[in-house]
C-alpha cells in the first residue's frame, strides 16, 4: 500500500507540476523571450506591461528572459529552426517582415486572428501589415519606429549652426566645420553591424528612393544599381574625412550612444527608440532626417522604418490559448508605456493622456506624419540568408575593404 501512494504521490507531482507550465507556486507560468536587457530603452515598458498583465490576471506569471540584441538573433533563430520545442518559449520578442516570416513559413508560429476580436478597433489594420503572412496575423506589433537623425544643438552652436543641416551641401559644412574645430560630428558602432545600416540605409534610400529601395529588400529587384555604388561612396567619403569617430569601429551601440549623449558627438543616427534617453540630455538636442542626395529619385519626407518589433506565440507553446491573450495584452501595453517614456511612436491607438510627451517625441511624430514613403529596417525587411549576406558586405563597407561598386557587384552575385 505505501509504494502504492508513493507511486500515485509521485505521478501527481510531475502532473501537477508539468500541468498549464504550473510550478510550486501553483500559477500558471509563461516564458517570454525578448531584447530588453537592463541597458535597452524599452525595458521600462516591459516590466510595467508585465506587472499590468499579472495584476490582472493573478494566477498567471510572466518569466521573462531578455538577451542582448545581436546574440537574441542567433538564439532565437537556433531555437525556432531546430533543437527541441521544450526549450522554446510560450511568447517570444521578434522584428516583422521577413524575419518572422521565416517561422511562419516553417509552421512555429501560431495565428492570432480569432485572439484579435476584442482589440479591433484599438489598431489599425495597416499597423499589422508587416506581421501578416497569406491572410493571417500571426505578431503583435509593440512600436513603431523610424531611423532618426539627432543632433547636439549646443555643440552645433558652437561651430555657427542654429538649425539642424537640411541639404546634404549644409551637412558637409556643418561636418567641416565641426572637424576643423576638433570635434567628431557622428559616432557608429562598428561591432554592431545593424547600427551601420542605420547610417548606409538613409543614404541609399535618398539616393534610389523608397520603392526602389523596398522592390530590392523583397527581392523584387536587383542591386545592380549604379546609385547604389554612389551612395556607398558618399558613406565612405564621409568615413574617410573623419567625420566617424575612429574608435567606433571597435565600440557597440551603447556605447556609441553613450558618447553622444555625454557630448562627444554632434550628430547620433538610429531608432526613434532613442528619444526618451535623448531628451533627457544635458543639452539641447533636435531631430531630423538625413537629407536627400540625388532629388530626382528621392524626397525628403522619405525614410527607414516602420512598426517592426513585435511579440509572437510558439505554436509548441503548451497554453496556446492563454500565451496568445497575454501576448496581444502585453504588445498593447508595451506601446501604451513606451510611447510616454519615449520610446518610439504608437502602433496601437493612443487610449490614455498623452499631454506629458517630450518636445523631441512630438517631432518624430511630425516627421512621420510628413512621411511620403517608408521601407522597413533592411535586416529585417529580408529573410534570414539574404539579411545575413547583406549585413556580411555592410561590415566591409564601413571597414571600407570593398568600395561601392564591390557592394553592388557583389550583392547582385550573391542575391541578384
Amino acid at each position: 500500500m505505501k509504494k502504492i501512494l508513493c507511486i500515485l504521490l509521485a505521478v501527481c507531482l510531475v502532473f501537477g507540476l508539468a500541468a498549464c507550465g504550473k510550478k510550486g507556486d501553483g500559477k500558471t507560468h509563461l516564458k517570454l523571450w525578448c531584447i530588453a536587457t537592463e541597458s535597452d530603452a524599452n525595458r521600462p515598458a516591459y516590466l510595467d506591461a508585465i506587472a499590468d498583465y499579472e495584476a490582472a490576471h493573478p494566477d498567471v506569471k510572466i518569466d521573462m528572459e531578455a538577451y542582448e540584441n545581436e546574440s537574441y538573433k542567433t538564439k532565437i533563430k537556433a531555437a525556432m529552426m531546430g533543437g527541441s520545442s521544450e526549450d522554446l518559449p510560450d511568447i517570444f520578442f521578434t522584428w516583422s517582415g521577413a524575419f518572422l516570416g521565416d517561422f511562419v513559413d516553417a509552421g512555429k508560429v501560431q495565428l492570432l486572428d480569432s485572439y484579435y476580436g476584442p482589440y479591433a478597433d484599438a489598431i489599425p489594420e495597416v499597423m499589422l501589415a508587416n506581421t501578416t503572412y497569406n491572410g493571417g496575423h500571426y505578431g503583435v506589433p509593440t512600436t513603431f519606429n523610424i531611423v532618426a537623425m539627432y543632433a547636439n544643438m549646443d555643440m552645433l552652436k558652437e561651430v555657427g549652426w542654429d538649425h539642424v543641416p537640411e541639404t546634404y551641401e549644409d551637412l558637409i559644412a556643418c561636418c567641416d566645420a565641426l572637424v576643423a574645430a576638433g570635434k567628431i560630428p557622428f559616432g557608429c558602432a562598428g561591432k554592431e553591424t545593424w547600427c551601420v545600416t542605420e547610417y548606409l540605409e538613409p543614404i541609399i534610400i535618398k539616393t534610389i528612393g523608397y520603392e526602389a529601395l523596398g522592390k530590392i529588400f523583397k527581392g523584387e529587384a536587383t542591386w545592380n544599381d549604379p546609385d547604389i555604388a554612389k551612395a556607398v561612396s558618399t558613406f565612405q567619403d564621409m568615413i574617410n574625412k573623419g567625420y566617424f569617430d575612429p574608435a567606433g569601429i571597435a565600440l557597440g551601440n551603447d556605447e556609441v550612444k553613450a558618447n553622444f549623449l555625454a557630448g562627444k558627438t554632434a550628430f547620433y543616427q538610429n531608432g526613434s527608440w532613442n528619444t526618451g534617453e535623448v531628451d533627457d540630455a544635458s543639452f539641447k538636442s533636435a531631430v531630423a532626417l538625413f537629407p536627400v542626395m540625388n532629388s530626382s529619385r528621392s524626397s525628403y519626407d522619405q525614410t527607414i522604418g516602420g512598426p517592426s518589433d513585435a511579440l509572437a506565440v510558439c505554436a509548441s507553446s503548451k497554453n496556446l490559448d492563454l500565451a496568445s491573450d497575454a501576448a496581444i495584452f502585453l504588445g498593447k501595453e508595451i506601446c501604451h508605456y513606451n510611447y510616454l517614456n519615449a520610446v518610439g511612436l504608437p502602433a496601437w491607438i493612443p487610449d490614455y493622456d498623452t499631454s506629458s510627451l517630450p518636445a523631441l517625441m512630438v517631432d518624430i511624430a511630425d516627421i512621420v506624419a510628413k512621411c511620403e514613403g517608408m521601407v522597413l529596417f533592411g535586416d529585417t525587411a529580408m529573410s534570414a540568408d539574404p539579411a545575413n549576406t547583406y549585413l556580411s558586405y555592410v561590415a566591409q563597407v564601413y571597414g571600407c575593404e570593398i568600395d561601392g561598386e564591390g557592394f553592388v557587384a557583389g550583392l547582385t552575385k550573391d542575391l541578384g
